[in-house]
């Protein structure tokens, strides 16, 4: 890849940097690595620790896979074992981001947890192995997706990104919820299902309603424990539908499957068109205050534009992408370290400076001037820029 040194680098506005993983959680830990870096530079104790262990990493969180259990023909669930810095109190609803290195490259995407947090004080150690899960469906243009259902082996040792999302249910739950789920959109929903179990918090009859929507039967992710929490929880009702034979749910008849859906607190997660579609029911209606939604992608505006060169200062690298590939794309392309979250243009966490040239936001087609901090998933090249990053 070419290279490019930037010579007016006044230019360059100042971008925090990320704090050492697990820094905040082991103060201690913390304190006994810096005094180690002094000593061991210009070598830092990672170097030394991984060779013991490849979780014991201060620079970055990472995992194992322990095992790859299949969901579905096309689903399979990673049980992940975190390495040092990672936090196990996060909330039953949030993602984290996950990079597994595949033909020399890391490729990064957010997946929903679909294992509980962890009940203990926080600021407490944990004993043993804890492990956490994320539940992915292969799809045909995902190439992540894909291997990580298919290609792989436990041991493999992956870079994970905190857990993070605004898509959760507060505690204590709602006296009266609905879960409106289809294909994979049940996955952040099953951590929040277990965790409800896991705190005996699943009610009276009536207090929770499930219509989840998949192709056929068999294409139900947790299929059999899904049943199996209906059996044993009076407080828990599941309707599925089996799109291929009964049709999509249309949710101008949801009156017929959940006539107080109105009153209830609802969490939808989906396909687009049926977040949207559930966006006009519950204004229409009147509660969409009640309304709480995760969407998995990013609705695009038209490309316009032949795209340009893009600058990653610091980095000292450039990369020449098209106007419709995401800047973090082609910094990740071009080896660049990129911040990342959600990479779908929600949680900020990919910000960086936009130094010189325009870049255009891929959802809206607006477009950013120098000066600007641009969110990197979601924008593009228009015309040549720099980044400060």
């Amino acid at each position: 890849m070419a290279k490019s040194t930037i010579k007016n680098t006044a230019k360059v506005a100042d971008t925090v940097r990320p704090a050492v993983a697990g820094a905040k959680e082991r103060p201690l830990w913390h304190a006994l690595r810096t005094v180690a870096g002094r000593i061991t530079t210009p070598l830092l104790p990672d170097d030394y620790l991984q060779l013991a262990n490849p979780l014991w990493s201060a620079r970055e969180l990472r995992g194992r896979v322990l095992e790859v259990r299949r969901e579905t023909v096309d689903s399979a669930t990673l049980v992940i074992k975190p390495g040092w810095g990672f936090s196990f109190d996060y909330e039953a609803g949030q993602y984290i981001g996950i990079g597994l290195l595949v033909e020399g490259r890391w490729r990064w995407r957010s997946y929903s947890l679909t294992s509980p947090p962890a009940e203990r004080p926080r600021g407490t150690a944990g004993k043993g192995a804890r492990t956490i899960t994320i539940t992915v469906k292969a799809m045909p243009e995902g190439f992540l997706s894909t291997h990580l259902v298919g290609g792989v082996e436990p041991g493999t040792i992956v870079r994970l990104a905190a857990p993070q999302g605004n898509f959760v249910m507060p505690d204590p739950a709602p006296p009266s919820v609905l879960f409106l789920t289809a294909g994979s959109g049940i996955t952040p929903v099953m951590s929040m299902l277990r965790t409800l179990v896991r705190r005996d918090a699943i009610g009276a009859p009536g207090h929770i309603v499930h219509v989840h929507s998949a192709p056929t039967e068999a294409d139900v992710m947790f299929a059999a424990e899904l049943a199996e929490l209906a059996r044993s929880h009076e407080g828990y009702r599941l309707e599925l539908r089996a799109t291929r034979t009964q049709g999509r749910l249309d949710l101008g008849r949801l009156d017929d499957v959940v006539p107080d859906w109105r009153d209830r607190q609802t969490w939808a997660c989906g396909p687009e068109a049926m977040l949207e579609a559930a966006e006009r029911t519950w204004k229409a209606a009147g509660v969409g205050e009640r309304l709480h939604q995760e969407r998995f992608a990013v609705s695009r505006a038209p490309v316009h534009g032949s795209g340009g060169t893009v600058t990653f200062a610091r980095s000292d690298k450039t990369v020449t992408v098209d106007a419709a590939t995401a800047l973090m794309d082609a910094g990740e392309d071009a080896g660049v370290q990129m911040p990342f979250g959600c990479r779908m243009g929600i949680c900020q966490s990919c910000v960086v400076g936009l130094v010189e040239g325009h870049v255009r936001d891929l959802r809206t087609g607006v477009e950013h001037e120098p000066g600007s901090r641009v969110q990197t998933c979601v924008t593009a090249a228009s015309g040549d820029c720099v980044l400060d990053v």
